[in-house]
């Protein structure tokens, strides 16, 4: 898969599963272990933790392995790394926190 066909694809399963406010970052040249950042908002624990699994199956089924996920134990924020993309799942108060769209805009 393409790396613009994975970001689509990723941001697709996240809307799949009615995350918020779904930003493409491109930091290609910004980040030396990522090109993109797909940042979203889940409505609570259990949303955000929802939205990254689904992610990550789907990935799966298409034959794709993630090559991490972190913070599903929590819920707040959980991210799946796909290498070339990764994928930021918030909730609101943390996403407003840390602002990544500002520091990686």
């Amino acid at each position: 898969m393409q790396l613009n066909e994975l970001k689509d694809f990723l941001a697709d399963k996240a809307d799949d599963m009615k995350a918020e406010n779904i930003t493409t970052l491109d930091v290609t040249g910004k980040s030396s272990i990522t090109d993109f950042m797909i940042v979203c908002t889940g409505t609570s624990k259990r949303h955000v933790a929802s939205i990254a699994d689904n992610v990550a199956k789907e990935a799966k089924i298409a034959g794709l392995e993630p090559l991490g996920m972190d913070g599903e134990d929590d819920g707040e924020w959980v991210v799946v790394d796909m290498g070339s993309v990764m994928v930021h799942i918030m909730q609101a108060a943390q996403r407003e926190l840390y602002q990544l769209e500002k520091l990686w805009g």
